[in-house]
């Protein structure tokens, strides 16, 4: 590529990463993917304003395994599907060019 002073974002993931479709960058896709979910699992905990232990209970798992699940690890759909349903909430989850799937 040539020296700019800018890049897009797909740009610079293109140079860090390689392009769409390569081993190295469908990896880092899919720990992003891991970690938006995470995420979004943290944000509703703490929209229910419960601890990671009070989630952890109503999921029926340990403190530390909601701990990995919010920071993108261990992360399946049985779980994800889990922790919305522990916490009483209706979501879907975009698979981009897969389709949608219901979690609840």
């Amino acid at each position: 590529m040539e020296e700019k002073d800018f890049y897009t974002a797909d740009e610079a993931k293109d140079i860090l990463f390689g392009k769409v479709g390569t081993p190295k960058r469908d990896k880092y896709e899919a720990k992003l993917q891991e970690y938006l979910i995470g995420e979004a699992i943290k944000q509703a905990r703490e929209a229910k304003k419960l601890t990671q232990e009070q989630l952890g209970e109503l999921m029926g798992v340990q403190k530390a395994q909601v701990s990995r699940i919010e920071s993108g690890r261990n992360i399946t759909f049985a779980t994800i599907r889990r922790a919305f349903r522990a916490m009483n909430i209706n979501a879907t989850l975009d698979m981009g060019q897969y389709g949608t799937v219901a979690l609840w």
